[in-house]
């Protein structure tokens, strides 16, 4: 490959996971102005550590709203959008419940039924309550949390790929911990791939060929403890406050924006296979690829992306619709 088409990767810890950014220009300080990017919108979504305008308003929660910046105040009106749709799977309100299972940190352990019940008080998202004027967010019981963690890489992704073509980049690739956003493509294309559930570090389902796309992945297999041999993923349904059963391992998204991915993982996984495949049916712009217990792999239509299949462990098959 000659140095005119030579990719270039600079990487770092950042959002407690290694990101990766491919440019086709050799351009060090770029990449440093990207991650200071990416670490400016970590202060401001985190609810991992304070000071963040998250951690503000789970702090004022029962007291008084909180005005946030405009970036934050539009994040969480589409978290909210997300969380109020029928049978969503999606919940910013969800945090008290996330923090007391504390699925893939130290101390996980099974709540027993009345916390969960005592806890899930605390989790709905009408209770977010949100004034566009003052660009603030009040929410009203006391113990209140919202967490953004299943949108806020989509939606940083996002705003990454905006600045890289501001500077004039054509070509680039940044993956956020498994949140993927490509622009432009080499040729041939962005070849990404799906993780074999529960297989080996480099094993893989199969591959997708993107161009100009995001790719996001949402997987049991991703956070989970196991006791008395019974395994809990991080992946918690917001009406019983337990880990989502149903039969999926992994859901992948691709779209044109992160954001959509983010949220679409986490409804697609509500909905489980034909309910999910119908429901892209009126979103043309979205596409998944399931991955089911029974190992097989299902795709929702193909018109944005190529499939290849690796593990012959698994069977391919169509829309089920």
């Amino acid at each position: 490959m000659s140095d005119d088409h030579r990719v270039y990767s600079y990487s770092a810890t950042l959002m407690g996971s290694p990101i990766l950014l491919k440019l086709f220009s050799n351009n060090e300080a770029l990449a440093s102005r990207v991650f200071r990017l990416i670490k400016q919108y970590e202060d401001l979504l985190t609810v991992n550590r304070a000071p963040s305008q998250v951690m503000d308003i789970n702090q004022a929660a029962g007291k008084h709203p909180v005005s946030v910046s405009r970036a934050v105040y539009e994040l969480i009106r589409v978290a909210k959008a997300a969380s109020t749709l029928e049978n969503s799977a999606f919940n910013l309100a969800i945090g008290p419940l996330v923090k007391r299972w504390k699925i893939g940190f130290q101390g996980d352990s099974v709540p027993p039924a009345e916390e969960i019940a005592a806890l899930m008080a605390l989790t709905d998202p009408a209770d977010v309550l949100l004034d566009d004027t003052a660009s603030s967010v009040f929410l009203t019981k006391p113990g209140m949390e919202i967490d953004l963690g299943a949108i806020a890489k989509g939606y940083i992704a996002d705003r990454v790929r905006d600045y890289l073509r501001k500077e004039g980049e054509t070509l680039g690739l940044i993956n956020l911990g498994g949140n993927i956003q490509t622009f432009g493509a080499p040729e041939g294309g962005w070849t990404l791939g799906i993780k074999t559930p529960f297989g080996g570090a480099d094993e893989l389902v199969g591959t997708l060929t993107v161009e100009n796309k995001s790719v996001v992945t949402s997987g049991t297999y991703e956070r989970f403890f196991e006791r008395d041999g019974k395994r809990y993923h991080h992946i918690l349904n917001p009406r019983t406050g337990y880990p989502l059963d149903n039969e999926l391992d992994s859901v992948t998204i691709i779209s044109t924006n992160s954001i959509d991915g983010d949220i679409w993982t986490t409804l697609i996984y509500g909905m489980g296979v034909e309910k999910g495949c119908a429901a892209l049916r009126a979103r043309p712009d979205i596409e998944a690829v399931f991955v089911t217990k029974t190992k097989e792999v299902v795709l929702s239509s193909m018109k944005h992306f190529r499939f290849t299949l690796l593990d012959n462990r698994y069977r391919l098959t169509g829309n089920i619709v």
